[in-house]
């Protein structure tokens, strides 16, 4: 069994969000220990790590809790939740394409300025006006 703690350690969670993610039902089955703290089994522990991953896919608490809902199910689910992580990887994979522009952009500015520093190129802005 788990503390709070250990599977914050575990999980590279705060102690407030795994406690929120618990009073929000996220961690189903949640046991408790003879001081009443919460405690974790190894089940427990690979599903907060599931919630991690879902979190930094962008699910949101809710949507996490309707994939949940679809997982408690049962096997007959597994449609809708393949649905909803296909929204999700595609969401990713747009954020991926934006980050790649993004990086193809500042490699190509940082070659002009470098280009500009050596001399090899004039430097031209299409900021600053030259009056002729």
């Amino acid at each position: 069994m788990y503390t709070m703690m250990q599977v914050c350690r575990e999980t590279d969670m705060s102690y407030q969000t795994l406690k929120y993610y618990c009073n929000e039902g996220l961690v189903p089955n949640v046991k408790r220990d003879k001081n009443n703290r919460r405690v974790f089994d190894e089940h427990d522990v690979k599903w907060i790590k599931d919630l991690v991953c879902l979190k930094k896919c962008g699910m949101s608490i809710q949507e996490m809790k309707q994939y949940l809902e679809l997982c408690l199910k049962g096997e007959s689910t597994i449609p809708q939740r393949k649905e909803m992580l296909a929204e999700k990887q595609k969401a990713l994979r747009e954020s991926i394409k934006e980050l790649e522009d993004s990086v193809t952009y500042i490699d190509w500015k940082q070659a002009f300025y470098s280009e500009v520093l050596s001399g090899n190129r004039p430097y031209i802005s299409n900021l600053i006006r030259i009056e002729k």
